[in-house]
């Protein structure tokens, strides 16, 4: 749809939340879909559980299920990434909101800072398996002080994928400074792009309020699989927190092989003439020294470490991400 033909449809005017109180005490558990709008493999999901527990063959025993299958009802409607602008970057509440984003946040955050554990799900545009985004180590740092590594490296176990990565936010961080220190055009995209506060998304702004949470990228948009990722996921972190019983899924193996990968630098397209060397799918295997692209002006863009790349976007505009870096970590999940 044309941004002309999109701007003459009338704006979503609520969010559409689902809760499931249980009568019994327990976590606050808070699963989210479609904060891109184009990502819907845990919308289905979400249904089918919610389905379940509707007809009585799923028991909530205990704590408060919150769903929300549809985040972002703009970008949803319009079957693209972002309304206006990318509801997962500044998450935060703004009392001036800006745009249909910031209207969105200023729900959104209430429910988040509501919520105990947070599964926010995702997919992402290139060919890949699906995987899980980790948050931290424990620390008492300035950028993302944590408390709860134990219990969130459980939870991004308990969903299945063979690959989880860390180190989101601190790359993030090292991308931001770069984009600061170049001259601002004056818009609010560029503004946004350059805000110290751009890397924090769902789950970024659920630690911040003390709770712990995963990403989970269900696999490529249109992967036929991602739905089933999604929901077996969902219904494995409801058996982690003893909300409802194992029997209602075939749990993860804790002892199966798992590739755990730290992000460590982001690229930044700087012009549409920027080409990737080949047709890069999330994780392919680099090694040091192995041109990645080129830049407009013939520039080679080399990888300087073996890793893998991450979240390559042939469609990313100047200025914002092209793709990322990862090598392994030496974290320990047990």
């Amino acid at each position: 749809m044309s941004d002309l033909a999109a701007s003459a449809l009338p704006h979503p005017t609520h969010l559409r939340v689902h809760q499931f109180a249980g009568l019994k005490a327990g976590p606050r558990l808070l699963v989210s879909a479609a904060v891109h709008g184009n990502e819907v493999a845990g919308v289905g999901a979400i249904q089918r559980v919610m389905a379940m527990l509707d007809e009585g063959s799923l028991t909530l025993l205990k704590g408060t299920l919150t769903m929300i299958p549809i985040v972002n009802p703009l970008a949803h409607r319009l079957q693209r990434r972002e309304g206006e602008r990318n509801l997962n970057r500044n998450l935060r509440v703004n009392p001036i909101p800006q745009d249909f984003e910031d209207r969105i946040a200023n729900q959104l955050c209430r429910w988040i800072g509501d919520s105990d554990v947070m599964l926010d799900l995702h997919s992402f545009n290139n060919p890949g398996p699906a995987f899980a985004m980790l948050g931290p180590r424990d620390n008492d740092g300035e950028l993302e002080p944590f408390r709860h590594q134990a219990a969130e490296s459980a939870l991004a176990l308990s969903v299945g994928t063979s690959r989880i990565v860390e180190g989101w936010l601190s790359t993030y961080a090292l991308g931001l400074k770069r984009r600061a220190e170049k001259a601002a055009d004056g818009s609010r995209k560029t503004a946004l792009l350059q805000d110290p506060h751009y890397g924090v998304g769902t789950t970024e702004y659920m630690r911040s309020t003390g709770g712990y949470c995963i990403t989970l990228e269900c696999g490529q948009h249109a992967d036929p699989q991602g739905p089933e990722v999604a929901f077996k996921a969902i219904l494995r972190t409801l058996v982690l927190l003893g909300m409802v019983a194992p029997g209602c899924v075939d749990l993860a193996d804790p002892k199966r092989p798992v590739e755990l990968l730290q992000l460590y630098e982001v690229i930044d397209r700087e012009s549409m003439d920027d080409k990737f060397e080949r047709a890069w799918a999330s994780f392919d295997a680099i090694a040091q020294g192995e041109r990645i692209g080129t830049r407009a002006d013939g520039t080679p863009v080399l990888a300087p470490f073996g890793g893998r790349i991450v979240f390559p976007n042939n469609n990313a505009e100047p200025g914002q991400e092209w793709f990322y870096l990862a090598k392994p970590s030496d974290r320990v999940l047990a």
